[in-house]
């Protein structure tokens, strides 16, 4: 078992706190300002509770919709708290469907358009995941706000506890620079809101993409000396809560993608953050598949997840979606889950990734895949639950060693970074021309992933084989069904376009190309009607 839990914070008065971004969020803005102050007093004193609650609140959005089990009480209104304001499984849906990878045969309005890259800024799905990182960034602002040394003075908080709130405040920037970063990846140019805006009625500025960056950047770099200190495993306190290494892996991600987001070559600058990461003690799980099980907190490889502890983070979203959407019902016991819903299936594409090797039946990840279950590799029919693609079961609510954990409600943990992506970004920013690493590092990092994933020899590349293409087949490999896969094709050139096409993209059988805006996801119309201040997406 894990050694600590998210405490649900319930304190309505968070509510009075954040600001709201439209009618989707719960909009207490006729709050005067001399209540809200009051309310914030009165819950906010010398103790350091409340704002270790309020921290706790941030992280379990990342695992939760609400605040009671079954995703009661949705921080979110106007949307559905488990299928679209959840944030794992919005952020799953948003960069799995849309690509090679998965098909959802499910027809809740919104998810056809997602499959097909036909979706227009009235989808509720993308809506959702919006307002999911807004909520959260709202959270992380008001923590902010209530901890400054003047407020905590004026409490007469202790410095001891001032110097464990000042790590707070650092955790709750890396968490807003977090959901900052989907917003970048996903929508460009968004409206801006930190600590220092107007709570009220006030509406945000929109940021341009170029200065968003640098706000990200910013901030990570900023924020990094007050983190918690690298370690590696679960044998810590502070398992599950962002450190320094977390830090570091959402920068190196970032200048990964720098290119793609503000046309900026930053590659060296992401060889820069993984080496910080690779020269610690992080190693690979020496089973892949254990990487996706009730018991991965074990894992060394495992530098920042999102937490599940069952019935205390009970949701239909996040890992009981990722759990149950997929497993065919016949393997329901194995994977103890709650069900088997049967909605999301592979393309044949993806099979295609991993049948350019030869050895891919050798390979531990492929066997994640079940061919023998299905009768149709391609989807034949979009809407079929059965026999329509490629059943997936990759995530298990069972320990590495066959028991089970207390109930079947998911205890799997997400691995949001891992040490895996960290070997990838290095080798992939080496071959685009990043200073400060070389090939015969990325040959062996590359060499070392396969030996993991291969159940024998030979499972080696050479040099001459170490190229773009091949990165970004083994990231498929390596990271199919893990909410990654629409930024690779993006940054592939590969999303959008004619150069590559599966199975339904672009909504016929065969596939077409789509047109570049689909790059970008459209800000919600919710959210252009109530600001003046936006200006939407090209071609939305």
């Amino acid at each position: 078992m894990k050694t600590a839990k998210y405490n649900i914070l319930s304190f309505l008065v968070i509510c009075f706190m954040i600001t709201g971004l439209s009618s989707c969020l719960d909009d207490l803005n006729t709050i005067p300002l001399d209540e809200e102050e009051l309310v914030s007093d009165v819950v906010f004193g010398s103790e350091i509770g409340p704002y270790q609650e309020l921290l706790a609140k941030i992280y379990a959005g990342l695992a939760v919709s609400g605040n009671s089990a079954g995703d009661g009480d949705p921080d979110v209104a106007g949307v559905d708290g488990g299928s679209q304001a959840s944030f794992l499984r919005g952020l799953w849906n948003l960069q799995e469907l849309p690509t090679d990878e998965a098909h959802c045969a499910w027809n809740d309005v919104g998810i056809p358009d997602l499959n097909y890259i036909t979706w227009t800024s009235s989808n509720v799905f993308i809506k959702g995941f919006y307002y999911r990182l807004y909520y959260q960034i709202n959270l992380a602002n008001a923590l902010l706000r209530e901890t400054t040394e003047e407020v905590l003075n004026g409490r007469g908080v202790s410095a001891s506890d001032q110097t464990e709130i000042k790590r707070f405040r650092a955790e709750a920037r890396f968490h807003r620079a977090l959901s900052y970063y989907y917003l970048l990846d996903m929508f460009r140019n968004v409206p801006f809101v930190d600590e220092n805006s107007p709570v009220g009625s006030t509406l945000p500025p929109q940021i341009q993409a170029a200065d968003l960056f640098e706000y990200i950047e910013s901030e990570l770099i900023d924020c990094e000396a007050d983190m918690i200190d690298p370690f590696v495993g679960y044998h810590n306190q502070y398992y599950g809560r962002a450190n320094k290494a977390a830090n570091w892996a959402l920068l190196s991600r970032l200048y990964l993608n720098a290119e793609t987001y503000v046309g900026q070559n930053k590659y060296s600058e992401s060889i820069t953050y993984s080496n910080k990461i690779l020269n610690l003690d992080y190693s690979l799980e020496p089973v892949y598949v254990n990487l996706f099980k009730a018991d991965n907190h074990k894992s060394a490889e495992m530098i920042f997840p999102i937490r599940y502890e069952g019935a205390d983070t009970q949701t239909w979203g996040g890992m009981t979606f990722l759990l149950s959407s997929m497993e065919p019902s016949d393997m329901q016991e194995e994977v103890n889950a709650v069900g088997a819903w049967q909605g999301n299936r592979a393309r044949s594409s993806l099979l295609a990734t991993f049948e350019k090797e030869n050895l891919h039946e050798n390979d531990s990840r492929f066997d994640m895949l079940y061919t023998d279950k299905t009768e149709n590799i391609e989807i034949e029919d979009p809407s079929a639950f059965t026999n329509n693609g490629i059943p997936i079961v990759k995530y298990y609510n069972r320990n590495s060693d066959g028991s089970l954990p207390p109930s079947n409600i998911a205890y799997t943990d997400f691995p949001l970074f891992r040490l895996s992506e960290i070997y990838l970004n290095y080798a992939e920013a080496v071959l685009r021309g990043g200073s400060g690493g070389s090939r015969t590092t990325a040959l062996e990092l590359i060499n070392e992933l396969r030996g993991r994933a291969y159940k024998q020899a030979p499972y080696t590349i050479s040099d001459g084989e170490l190229t773009l293409d091949f990165i970004l087949a083994e990231r498929g490999r390596e990271f199919f069904f893990e909410g990654q896969r629409r930024t690779d094709l993006i940054r592939f050139n590969k999303f959008t376009g004619s150069s590559y096409v599966w199975t339904w993209k672009g909504n016929v059988k065969e596939g077409r190309s789509v047109a570049d805006h689909f790059k970008v996801y459209p800000i919600p119309a919710d959210d252009i009607g109530a600001n003046e201040n936006l200006v939407q997406n090209t071609g939305y």
